[in-house]
């Protein structure tokens, strides 16, 4: 399925295929709550570019099938079980980046602000104590539409979080959730999400709004890349400086401990699995090969890291 093709499907044949990651993130009190990293942040120098990644909390939920769609449930336990990891949960962290270079400070993707499940909500503190103010903030970059990427952008009461900031963003991604056709008839299961993206962005003012073809340079040293199938017009970003390269892959693949170590498994946030799972086969492979700096918005703190090839997947070993 191509982009075109996508873009022009159904919102009825979409609502099989796509959940709320924020009302699923809202967990089990009968599971515990996770532990938050301590400190949140975590530096990383790329060149002339610092790199921070940023924890805004950890979402704990039961381990059920249909999380990975397309495998029974015993053999996903058994994938994790392998990597001595709990079977009977799964902790799915939230982790935005700042790049700093110079006096500009690029917030790649939001996280919640005060709008999030329990546990979340954790991205100011740890902005604070890494020293970055969000009135600093000069430019937010927005992976792909999902809440839990985009939700920060305001506050519950409609405030701006980031009031300096231009907001950048897929144009395909953009015309997918602001379509008045699709809002029009959206299915019940899909309203809360274009709901979201009419409360974020709906009224962002014509020149803070950036909208990129993906592959096009957002800012310098930051080049967007196609990153289709978890969402119509998702986009990873690679971000250069001095011959060094970091690359944030947003949801290319969710926890890296089932979906780094098997790219066929579909999440149940995927909307096109398919793609999804050829999107996450190629962008792995290359980051792998290449031995790129990799971070990624689920993975576990610090949230950045390198993929070796593991089994007939990758294993995410995170920075030192």
């Amino acid at each position: 399925m191509n982009r075109r093709t996508f873009l022009g499907t159904s919102l009825a044949g979409l609502s099989t295929l796509v959940w709320n990651p924020v009302s699923w993130a809202q967990g089990s009190p009968n599971l515990g709550s996770p532990t938050l990293p301590d400190p949140g942040f975590k530096r990383m120098q790329l060149g002339k570019l610092q790199v921070v990644a940023l924890n805004d909390g950890i979402g704990r939920r039961p381990l059920v099938d249909g999380f990975v769609r397309n495998a029974p449930l015993d053999q996903v336990k058994a994938l994790l079980a392998s990597q001595n990891l709990p079977t009977d949960y799964v902790d799915v962290p939230y982790t935005p980046f700042v790049i700093l270079d110079g006096d500009k400070r690029y917030l790649l993707d939001t996280g919640f602000a005060d709008n999030g499940p329990p546990n979340s909500g954790k991205l100011h503190a740890n902005m604070k104590a890494a020293g970055i103010a969000p009135e600093s903030i000069t430019d937010v970059i927005i992976s792909h539409y999902h809440g839990d990427h985009i939700n920060g952008l305001r506050y519950k009461n409609g405030d701006w979080v980031y009031p300096n900031a231009r907001v950048h963003v897929s144009a395909p991604e953009h015309a997918f959730w602001t379509d008045p056709d699709r809002i029009a008839k959206a299915p019940e299961a899909m309203k809360g999400a274009f709901a979201a993206v009419q409360r974020t962005l709906g009224s962002v003012p014509a020149d803070k709004l950036m909208k990129f073809e993906p592959g096009a340079v957002v800012a310098p040293g930051i080049t967007s890349m196609a990153a289709f199938g978890h969402t119509p017009g998702q986009c990873a970003f690679m971000v250069e400086s001095d011959g060094q390269r970091f690359a944030y892959i947003a949801d290319i693949t969710n926890i890296p401990a089932l979906f780094a170590r098997n790219p066929d498994f579909a999440v149940m946030f995927d909307m096109n699995p398919d793609q999804a799972r050829e999107t996450r086969r190629t962008v792995l492979a290359m980051l792998a090969r290449d031995k790129i700096l990799t971070g990624g918005f689920h993975f576990p703190f610090p949230a950045m890291g390198t993929l070796v090839p593991e089994g007939q997947g990758y294993q995410f070993v995170p920075a030192n």
